[in-house]
This record gives structure tokens, C-alpha cells and sequence, in this order.
């Protein structure tokens, strides 16, 4: 496969005939594979930076998964003493199952499964984690411009970077760590179907977004965020 364009084929994690059990396996590894890429990095970096001077943040999580992404969140707020409405909305109603069956009691977390055009409204920060390469371009650019309205205090887009030693090693690596075959092949996929740090400006521009910073973070994060 070429990774000059992006692949657009769909992954086996977004079949409608997923069972449910699968689905949390699937999002459980996902997970994993999160840890070990030190997925949250750029989140919490943007967030570290995002709450200097805040006492109390809300925050959307657009396309949770497994929900690991808002559980770390939680955790790190929670050491730095500041008061959270962290919120999850993903599309799937697979995700909320295994979100729900995943997350502690005590961590402050309110899942959703719905349209996050719909639970945007009065955020200080809307995020997403391995989202963006899922949409569509219209889709994109719409959730793009639903995050400069919406998120007073800024936005990020926390997303793979489509790079040639990625897309090979990861295959090495998952292998190496037995995760679920879906998990294997998805990844891969999703590799494929990221974006370049090239290919951001002419999709803010469409979407009227301007002042966003377009960044890597290791290993092959490529991150969008706007902070106000």
C-alpha cells in the first residue's frame, strides 16, 4: 500500500455485526495499545497547559472508545486538585458498555451515546483521541467548526501520524504483544488513514479555523489543538 494518499477502506472495529463482546475486546486492547504509545501525553500536555489559573474545567471527549482516555484525565485532574465534569459521547452504544464496564465508580465520568454536536454546548475544552482519521471529510470539517464554536477555553485533535516507519513497525509491535487480530489489522488500517502535518492547513482553512497549531508528539502523534 502507498501512504502518499489516505486510505479510505473501513475498519473491522466499525462493522454494525460487531457483537458487543467482541467490541470490549477490541477497545480493551485498544487500550493497551494506548499505554504503550503513550497515547495520553498530548492530551494532558495540552490540558496541563490548557488549566493554568482554572479551579474547575468541563470537558467532552468526542468518540471515547473504551473510555482509558477520560479515566487518565480524571486521575491526573484529580492529583492536581481541580474540580471536573468530564463527559464522553461517542456514536457507538458498544462504547458505553465497555466504558462503563471498565471505569471505576468512584472517577467522576458521564457517558454518553449520541451526537456530540448535541452535548457541546458550554465546554471549556472538547477533545478527541484517534477520531479524526474515522470521519469523513464533511464530517471533519463540521466537527472542526463545532469546536471553535463551542469550546471557550480550546480544543484538540489527538490523532496518528501517517508515516512509513509506523505503518511498518506497528504490525512488529502488536504482533509482539498478542493483541487482538481486529486490533492488528485496524491499527495498521488507521495508520493508513491518518493525516500528514501538510494536509491540516487547507482543512482549517475550509473550516474557517484560524490561530490552530499543527504538532508532532512521539511516537507518530500528529496533534491539532487551538487554545483560546
Amino acid at each position: 500500500m502507498t501512504l502518499e494518499t489516505r486510505a479510505i477502506a473501513e475498519e473491522l472495529m466499525d462493522a454494525e455485526d460487531l457483537d458487543a463482546g467482541t467490541y470490549a475486546d477490541v477497545m480493551a486492547d485498544l487500550a493497551r495499545v494506548n499505554m504503550v504509545t503513550m497515547a495520553a501525553r498530548p492530551t494532558l500536555d495540552f490540558l496541563a497547559r490548557g488549566t493554568v489559573g482554572l479551579n474547575r474545567f468541563r470537558l467532552l471527549d468526542v468518540g471515547f472508545g473504551d473510555g482509558d482516555m477520560l479515566r487518565r484525565i480524571a486521575r491526573w485532574a484529580r492529583k492536581r486538585g481541580l474540580d471536573t465534569e468530564l463527559i464522553g459521547v461517542d456514536l457507538n452504544p458498544r462504547s458505553e458498555q465497555a466504558a462503563r464496564a471498565h471505569t471505576p465508580a468512584d472517577l467522576p465520568i458521564t457517558w454518553i451515546t449520541g451526537d456530540y454536536a448535541d452535548h457541546a454546548e458550554g465546554m471549556d475544552f472538547i477533545i478527541s483521541s484517534l477520531v479524526a482519521h474515522h470521519m469523513t471529510r464533511p464530517q471533519l470539517l463540521d466537527f472542526l467548526r463545532v469546536m471553535e464554536a463551542r469550546a471557550s477555553k480550546g480544543w484538540l485533535v489527538n490523532d496518528l501520524h501517517r508515516h512509513r516507519f509506523a505503518y511498518h513497525g506497528f504490525p512488529i509491535l502488536a504482533g509482539l504483544f498478542r493483541w487482538h487480530r481486529i486490533v492488528r489489522h485496524d491499527g495498521h488500517l488507521s495508520i493508513a488513514r491518518s493525516y500528514r502535518p501538510a494536509e491540516w492547513p487547507p482543512l482549517l482553512g475550509e473550516a474557517g479555523v484560524t490561530g490552530a497549531r499543527i504538532h508532532r508528539f512521539f511516537p507518530f502523534r500528529l496533534c491539532v489543538e487551538h487554545l483560546r
